[in-house]
């Protein structure tokens, strides 16, 4: 089992977003890798539109678009990528990801789930909280930037940093010289809206 790679191009600032209208101003100012995790309680049709808007209008700005834990609709609609944490992943059919050709992320937090993740030989793999969460309480203890570094010497795929990660540490992160991607979320966002302002003073600092 071994998933497609995400090209070599540095995955680079990673926005998680919960709506697929989020994605357009944010290509608009050069990401070039997004994920879309759905928290509202969206079904059927509604949840489906979503997914297909989202994988659309990832095509036409050619990014790499990774769908969170919905499997199912990004095999249908021929997603970039799908993400999935480690539960998420003991419930999907990952022989099915695989066989659609479609690259996988995974998430960890200890080296256990590292080990687990690995097993799957994905396409990227994310390690956090780095620090302490922004958008959701803190469930795992930190990493830290020493852990990020020990615990990457052990993983030869791409590696995502997440967690409490924003423009004033985002250099703390980028230093390790580890990161292919740093996940953000509440940091590219003003008042809940996608800001491009501080996108691109994350993309600049992530190229630093």
């Amino acid at each position: 089992m071994k998933f497609p790679k995400c090209d070599y191009t540095p995955l680079g600032i990673y926005p998680i977003v919960d709506r697929a209208y989020k994605l357009k101003p944010l290509y608009e100012v050069g990401i070039t890798t997004a994920q879309l995790r759905i928290k509202e309680a969206l079904s059927g049709k509604a949840l489906e539109d979503e997914v297909v808007e989202a994988i659309q209008i990832s095509e036409v700005y050619h990014v790499r678009f990774f769908l969170n834990d919905f499997w199912e609709l990004g095999i249908k609609h021929k997603a970039y990528g799908i993400h999935l944490g480690q539960e998420d992943i003991q419930e999907a059919d990952v022989q099915a990801i695989l066989d659609a050709g479609i690259r996988l992320g995974i998430s960890s937090h200890t080296p256990k789930e590292i080990e687990f993740a690995l097993g799957f030989e994905p396409s990227y793999l994310a390690i956090g909280p780095i620090y302490e969460p922004i958008s959701k309480k803190l469930v795992y203890d930190t990493v830290g930037t020493d852990g990020l570094k020990r615990w990457a010497e052990k993983v030869e795929y791409p590696i995502v940093a997440i967690g409490g990660i924003t423009i004033e540490n985002i250099h703390e992160v980028v230093k390790t010289g580890v990161a292919s991607g740093i996940a953000m979320i509440s940091d590219v966002l003003t008042e809940g809206e996608i800001s491009k302002e501080k996108t691109r003073a994350l993309i600049n600092a992530f190229a630093y």
